[in-house]
């Protein structure tokens, strides 16, 4: 996947990520101050808006640097901050990329994932967007091909977000819950299972 058709893919998926927003407000309301729908939605349009004005000549690494900042500047959320890091990170090992295939995908998402980790002091078992995060790099570098990861990758993180209902929240607001915490869905880690089913959505509209 080239520039062009990397900053389309963004777009659309993020054109259907929002369609949850209602969903992530719900789940963030059970566990956490309600805003992570707002997020999105901000973080979404702000990132369509800058991909827009971005040159054909924009490298992915540039592509990702441009999603960070837009995405960090539409609101001021602890969310909003961690994915904007990660996406910085990944463009990191994007660094000499021309085209993005599954292999590199699995590069970003990991290096996304290790940083949320460490900015956001958390690991695989808090309840959080990492758990669903790190199982989809998991997929995705297993993968021999792009189809089929991004299938394999929504499947690990939609069991993620099943598995961790049962656990205490360990990290953010949703910790202030304790015990109360459990049985209730994680919103980040169902972000990004949603932006995943996004992004296949969006390929999908894309072919047909």
């Amino acid at each position: 996947m080239h520039s062009t058709e990397l900053v389309a893919q963004i777009q659309g998926s993020l054109k259907e990520v929002v369609k949850y927003a209602d969903e992530l407000r719900d789940l963030d309301q059970a566990l956490g101050d309600g805003d992570l729908g707002i997020t999105i939605s901000l973080g979404a349009g702000a990132v369509i808006d800058a991909l827009a004005e971005l040159p054909a000549t924009a490298s992915p690494s540039e592509i990702a640097r441009a999603c960070a900042k837009a995405f960090a500047n539409a609101n001021p959320s602890t969310m909003a901050a961690l994915v904007a890091g990660g996406l910085l990170a990944g463009s990191k090992v994007w660094k000499d990329v021309a085209d993005v295939d599954v292999a590199e995908a699995a590069r970003f998402v990991r290096a996304a994932g290790d940083n949320i980790a460490q900015r956001g002091k958390t690991q695989l078992g808090d309840k959080t967007i990492v758990d669903a995060i790190m199982p989809a790099a998991d997929a995705l570098e297993a993968s021999q091909s792009g189809s089929d990861g991004l299938d394999a990758a929504i499947a690990a993180a939609e069991k993620a977000v099943v598995e961790t209902r049962s656990l205490r929240s360990r990290r953010g607001r949703a910790a202030w819950l304790q015990e109360r915490s459990i049985g209730l869905q994680d919103p980040g880690a169902t972000a990004m299972w949603r932006f995943l089913e996004s992004w296949r959505a969006a390929g999908a509209l894309a072919r047909s």
